[in-house]
């Protein structure tokens, strides 16, 4: 069998370090058997997907070195290789899923649907829908397709017995058929769900392993059961190990910075950080913990696999990315390492506009790009002390307010940022200078610097809501308690009109 393994990102937000991690054992996996390793974007969700997102996982996978032999910007012969440009072979799927009984057509409005979830939730029974539209007659689905009712396409679901889902690195898996919903596959604007496009693209672009996350073991059966009413061969499941936080928690951002591109920003090496990864659950023969991609995917083998979370330390990648430095590059290397990181050419010029004007010697130089040089901003509450008119908890809260409202912007630049934050210090009362003191302090470390907006453009948007993510903890951060009620708050005041700011920044 050729083995065929692929990795399918949603372009909707950073580029995630669980998104290396998966594609580096994705591409290990097909090197060690002569095949070959595909990347799809899975761009179905037109609301949340920019093509600015696309640019930057392709970007950040690069960057890590994992070379895809299939994918948007190389081709291939399976394209095309984004699911927004392969829709009609999905409406296509879905009929030949209504033709042979297997699906039905859904008339269901949202309200219904809310409704239904509460009473299952009140009853506490498995939350699903229920079959309402099922047993429609053909008539009755013509009378409402001529009037033009809103509609999706769901699959058909047994209600009784299991499904087993056989895994690569697992005893099988028994799922019961009652548990699992009768997932929407077309939505009512035509497109497909995750779920039909996964299977359908995996099946024509001829994938013999999935190899992915073990939160889509859950999908399993859904994902098994459309191979079935298709009369297709499903590929091999393998669900690896999700990525943890040092206490055991989902790998999140508010705990752990998850974008590649903050690796990148912060000047950890790339064949350090890809090294770290493949220790995420897998080991050497010899439990050597240093080594390179080369000889990863020479000494692979999935089954030395561990199923226990694997943590991500960024002190462990820090110690790691140290021995890298030290015992990889010699002198010339690593002149020419942080050439490339951010003493270049094009790097100097996006900020000297900000400087120039604030020079009057060449000394002046260093104590002014600091914050342009510098990872995360050793901060103290007593640093926060200079904000005037904002008590502590006020101060702390503008900051989350702003991370929040920065974490949702696709288009970083001057003019999106100020936009972003203007709009808030509107929407708060606060005088714009007052509002962005915090602001300068926890993104330069000082009151008096280079103009924000434009020195966050420059510093980009990982490393920038990084020193926001910071500030914030710095000034004590939020429980989950605290941040569920915040965010009410929050989600309330992103429907009040912004007063005009009085005051320019």
């Amino acid at each position: 069998m050729k083995v065929r393994t692929r990795i399918a990102p949603s372009p909707t937000g950073d580029p995630h370090v669980g998104t290396a991690y998966i594609a580096l054992f994705n591409l290990c996996f097909a090197r060690q058997h002569g095949g070959k390793f595909i990347l799809r974007i899975e761009d179905t969700d037109q609301v949340r997907s920019t093509r600015e997102s696309e640019d930057m996982i392709l970007e950040a996978l690069r960057w890590t070195g994992l070379e895809w032999d299939e994918g948007p910007d190389v081709g291939g012969p399976h394209g095309p290789y984004r699911q927004s440009e392969r829709s009609e072979l999905y409406k296509e799927h879905a009929q030949i899923l209504l033709d042979k009984g297997h699906a039905f057509r859904c008339f269901c409005t949202q309200e219904r649907l809310d409704t239904l979830r509460k009473e299952q939730m009140a009853a506490k029974t498995d939350v699903g829908y229920d079959g309402h539209c099922m047993g429609l007659s053909q008539e009755e689905i013509q009378e409402k397709l001529d009037a033009g009712v809103s509609h999706v396409v769901r699959m058909k679901v047994p209600r009784e017995g299991v499904c087993v889902v056989n895994d690569m690195l697992r005893d099988p898996i028994e799922i019961a058929w009652s548990q699992v919903d009768m997932q929407v596959l077309l939505k009512s604007d035509g497109l497909p769900t995750y779920h039909l496009a996964n299977v359908v693209d995996d099946h024509f672009m001829e994938i013999s392993h999935v190899m992915r996350g073990e939160e889509w073991i859950n999908s399993a059966p859904k994902h098994l059961l459309l191979y079935k009413y298709f009369g297709w061969e499903a590929p091999t499941l393998c669900h690896m190990p999700l990525l943890r936080n040092p206490d055991k928690s989902k790998l999140s951002k508010r705990k752990n910075p998850t974008s590649i591109l903050f690796y990148e920003r912060m000047g950890y090496l790339p064949e350090a950080l890809v090294n770290y990864l493949g220790m995420m659950g897998w080991s050497m023969p010899d439990e050597r913990e240093k080594f390179s991609l080369a000889e990863m995917i020479e000494h692979f083998d999935i089954t030395r696999m561990s199923l226990g979370g694997p943590v991500f330390d960024i002190e462990k990648l820090g110690w790691l990315n140290g021995k890298y430095i030290r015992e990889e590059m010699d002198t010339d290397g690593l002149v020419k390492a942080l050439q490339k990181w951010a003493f270049n050419e094009d790097y100097l010029k996006s900020i000297l506009p900000l400087i120039q004007r604030r020079l009057t010697k060449m000394s002046d130089f260093g104590p002014l790009v600091m914050p342009f040089f510098s990872g995360l901003m050793s901060l103290t509450p007593e640093d926060f002390a200079a904000v005037k008119r904002m008590e502590a908890e006020a101060t702390k809260q503008a900051l989350q307010f702003g991370l929040w409202r920065l974490e949702a912007l696709r288009t970083w630049d001057e003019e999106h940022i100020s936009e972003e934050l203007r709009t808030l210090s509107g929407q708060l009362d606060l005088k714009l200078r007052d509002f962005l003191q915090p602001f300068f302090i926890a993104i330069g470390g000082s009151l008096v610097g280079t103009p924000l907006f434009q020195t966050m453009e420059v510093l980009g948007p990982d490393l920038s809501r990084a020193r926001l993510r910071d500030a914030v903890k710095v000034l004590g951060g939020y429980g989950n308690k605290k941040l569920k009620k915040l965010q009410k708050e929050y989600d309330r005041l992103a429907t009040k009109p912004a007063a005009q700011p009085t005051t320019q920044g």
